[in-house]
């Protein structure tokens, strides 16, 4: 009996032989995330995109065309408040698709899961192009809300059950790897789009359209040699030197036993976790969203060295400290990078049940002293409160796969983790809703602009103490829950999994086929490094504003 040979995206296809460097799949994922990362930056375009019929001024739409109606409308331009509503349709898509099709990515592998990404994301800036061409917002809607969205999800979750695999030894450290290339995805793509919309700009179009197709190609570019960089390890595999601590020694809050995702809607622990990260991303998605204004407001004229409150400042000095606050907003982007790798390298030696009780007690302490560092007018301290807060907003996102992984196991950890991204679309629009909300109520109180902030800081450390409460109950699985040895094994089946590389296509190559050399260890981490590095150094510039 013959069985037909696997395709080229099939999972046996991608199982690594003896000698290959696990260090070439962080690089690999980096690519498809440092490309998916600009959902966050999307909010350049607005601008353009709301005078893209009229270039100088924008032509507003009359009373009665309302939300839908800018939908399909041809003669007037988008309001900027409609334009974002493509901002909540990324995350909300990013977290519902990782969640339908996690099980789906488990099952055919990383490949195949980075090559539909990629044409979800790519294709759907695309379509959102046809759009901007023809003034269809519909088709923006579709294009990159929708089935970008669907690129976000596949594309964010494809590395991580692969990553910790490779890295059993260091779980956090490599999935933070990945997730900081999320993170750092606008700090490249919002300066590109800028460069490209300027570049493409005549008296006639705002370069819009151009744009995104000299982005949408460039990505998928990229995105496809990520997908085609990712390895598998065989069954077993486990790094040269590394033992896995015996279980009657090793960490109970790290399990040798595996869950099924289909269990886990039935799970209390799970829950627990989605609540740790809803509420740790709901305070932080409120903040970045009102950094910007937030600043301004609350220290007006101090910003430039002039003694006078926001509603004082005129027209130039209202111009001066904005070009401060978006400093602000730049060193913030910073410290979220850096902060997904750092502490999610931390959690590999404190743990990350103590990791996320250190983001819940130092996080309420910076929200709590925001109100008196404002009235004291200490911009420093003001500052560095949001610089920490951010760096534990990044790190939560990237310590909570190791998190899964740690609970639930490896095997399905992918699926997991999907599942889990719905806590970040609740916190999408939880956040933002909190603060804006807070914010509009607070000034019609006629409270000052300086003080509408202050409940809204004590009520994000609510949030923080529901987290903290929901980490502190988060225990090891009952045995019930996980799969035994003939679930564990039908799931290997249909996850194609293989014992070792020698029974697939490769089995006439020599031993050691899959070594490479150093140098393409090299070059695959400067693709992504070098614009990575371009990306900091531009937003470094910006950062340079705000200490001038």
């Amino acid at each position: 009996m013959t069985t037909d040979s696997p395709g080229l995206l099939d999972k046996e296809r991608i199982i690594a032989g003896p000698g290959f460097n696990r260090w070439l799949v962080p690089p690999a994922a980096l690519a498809i995330h440092l490309c998916i990362g600009m959902a966050y930056g999307f909010s350049v375009f607005w601008l353009p995109l709301s005078k893209a019929l009229g270039i100088k001024e924008a032509i507003k739409c009359g009373p009665d065309v309302g939300f839908f109606g800018q939908l399909f409308t041809t003669t007037c331009d988008w309001q900027i408040s409609t334009l974002g509503w493509m901002y909540t349709l990324f995350f909300v898509l990013l977290g519902s698709s990782a969640a339908i099709w996690g099980g789906w990515l488990e099952r055919v592998g990383p490949r195949k899961a980075g090559v539909v990404s990629a044409m979800c994301w790519c294709g759907g800036m695309l379509f959102s192009a046809l759009g901007v061409y023809t003034h269809q917002f519909w088709m923006m809607i579709v294009g990159s809300g929708v089935i970008g969205g669907i690129g976000l999800g596949l594309g964010y979750i494809s590395p991580v059950s692969t990553l910790i695999k490779w890295f059993p030894d260091r779980r956090g450290m490599a999935t933070g790897m990945a997730i900081m290339g999320f993170g750092g995805g606008a700090m490249i793509g919002s300066p590109l789009a800028a460069d490209l919309m300027k570049y493409f700009a005549t008296p006639t179009d705002v370069g819009v359209m151009q744009t995104f197709v000299v982005m949408a190609l460039v990505y998928f570019v990229f995105m496809m040699a990520g997908a085609f960089g990712y390895r598998v390890p065989e069954t077993g595999w486990k790094p040269a030197g590394w033992t896995p601590p015996p279980a009657q020694v090793s960490n109970t809050m790290i399990t040798q036993k595996h869950v099924h995702v289909s269990k886990v809607w039935g799970i209390p622990q799970f829950w627990l976790i989605w609540m740790v990260l809803c509420m740790n991303v709901s305070a932080g998605i409120g903040v970045i969203g009102m950094a910007s204004p937030m600043l301004q407001e609350v220290f007006g004229g101090a910003l430039i060295g002039i003694p006078a409150k926001f509603g004082e400042l005129d027209k130039d000095q209202l111009k001066a400290i904005a070009t401060v606050a978006a400093g602000f907003t730049a060193l913030l982007s910073l410290f979220n990078i850096g902060g997904r790798f750092f502490w999610a390298s931390l959690s590999d030696k404190l743990g990350r049940k103590l990791t996320y009780i250190v983001f819940f007690v130092l996080g309420g302490v910076m929200y709590f002293s925001v109100p008196g560092s404002a009235a004291a007018g200490s911009i420093v301290l003001f500052v560095s409160a949001f610089c920490v807060i951010l760096s534990m907003y990044g790190g939560g996102f990237a310590t909570v796969p190791a998190y899964l992984a740690d609970i639930f196991g490896t095997q399905m950890v992918g699926a997991i983790h999907g599942r889990l991204l719905t806590a970040w679309a609740t916190a999408g629009v939880l956040g933002p809703v909190v603060v804006n909300y807070m914010r509009e109520y607070q000034l019609g109180l006629g409270i000052p602009r300086e003080q509408v902030y202050n409940q809204t800081m004590y009520i994000l450390v609510g949030m923080l103490v529901v987290g903290l409460i929901c980490n502190l109950l988060v225990k090891p699985l009952d045995d019930k829950w996980f799969m035994t040895s003939e679930e564990l094994a039908e799931e290997k089946r249909l996850a194609h999994e293989k014992a070792a590389a020698s029974e697939l296509v490769r089995s006439g190559d020599a031993a050691g086929s899959d070594s490479v050399s150093p140098a393409v260890v090299v070059l695959a981490w400067a693709a992504v490094g070098i614009p990575l590095a371009w990306g900091v150094y531009r937003t470094l510039l910006s950062v340079a504003k705000f200490f001038a």
